[in-house]
């Protein structure tokens, strides 16, 4: 059973069933032309949270399965419908919205779904390797479909060009999975996971 926060803004109910916190495992599997391939298990955590701004935060550790339990990856970011901002929004940078705050009820996000019955979404997740992705997708019910619209990198970075992730919720499970277009190769299987929720 979902329970919704009191102060949940109206924008977020679309992706209410996201907040919380995840625990669980999953597998990477990918392949590198014909000599080289990574399988591993590794274990996860994410959060999504809300602080009553009309995105959630977003956090993901993640951790090899081996006995050091030896960190693997780690990224950050915010997941939001999809609109144009107004003035009544916050920003750019720390500028404060001017008058009342759009699409406070719940009819008026009702007018943000699309004509295939979701909602648009963005969704932008930064890693500490240097690499930064901006996504843009649907949400309908309890299922996330995202694909980059955009992947910024630091010269250092590896290569890294695009990817698409799928969320959803399974039998109470969030359940994803993450292809990825990197190192010379073309979008492919990466890695999948199923997780419980655990606060």
């Amino acid at each position: 059973m979902i329970e919704l926060p009191t102060d949940l803004p109206a924008e977020l109910v679309p992706l209410s069933w996201l907040i919380g916190v995840w625990e669980g495992t999953g597998v990477v599997d990918y392949a590198v032309g014909e000599e080289e391939h990574t399988q591993l298990e590794f274990g996860q955590r994410i959060s999504f949270s809300q602080d009553g701004e009309a995105y959630l935060n977003y956090s993901s550790t993640s951790w090899v399965l081996d006995e050091n339990r030896t960190p693997l990856a780690a990224e950050t970011g915010y997941w939001r419908l999809s609109r144009t901002l107004v003035e009544g929004d916050p920003g750019p940078a720390m500028l404060p919205g001017q008058g009342a705050r759009p699409f406070g009820t719940p009819q008026a996000v009702e007018t943000l779904r699309s004509s295939s019955g979701g909602f648009d979404i963005d969704v932008a997740i930064i890693h500490p390797d240097g690499v930064s992705e901006l996504y843009i997708g649907q949400v309908n019910g309890p299922r996330i479909d995202l694909a980059t619209d955009a992947v910024v990198r630091t010269a250092g970075a590896k290569e890294y060009s695009a990817a698409t992730r799928l969320y959803g919720l399974v039998e109470g499970h969030l359940l994803w999975a993450w292809d990825i277009a990197a190192l010379g190769q073309d979008l492919r299987t990466h890695a999948s996971a199923r997780l419980a929720k655990v606060d």
